[in-house]
């Protein structure tokens, strides 16, 4: 159930993978339901975190309560309808679990597929 809150999500302006997957958000979040902070371009007060622990991991708020890796991915599918159903799907612990550790993966090889996206 949509509480009409805003979720908040904080990205890596500078990282062009975030770039590219931020601009897909973007253009399916249709109603507006997600503020999208560039962590270079937050003020301090805009942080709920160090700015180098948002960039390390993806991070979102949701209803208030700071979330980090798949649970804030599946916070964002939330937000946007179309992927509404996968978010709900992804608070299933046995799933969340397996999306947080397909993400700790991912992060290892994050560098180098931001190496190639920027060449």
């Amino acid at each position: 159930m949509m509480t009409g809150s805003r979720l908040t999500v904080w990205h890596d302006g500078n990282c062009p993978l975030c770039q590219r997957e931020i601009a897909v958000m973007r253009r399916l979040d249709k109603r507006g339901a997600i503020d999208f902070i560039d962590v270079h371009d937050a003020a301090p007060q805009d942080c709920p975190i160090s700015p180098e622990a948002l960039l390390a991991r993806f991070h979102a708020r949701e209803d208030g309560q700071l979330l980090s890796g798949a649970a804030a991915f599946a916070a964002m599918w939330r937000a946007i309808p179309m992927l509404r159903p996968l978010g709900l799907i992804a608070r299933f612990g046995p799933l969340l679990w397996l999306l947080e550790k397909l993400y700790v993966r991912f992060l290892k090889i994050r560098p180098r597929l931001q190496r190639y996206l920027a060449d």
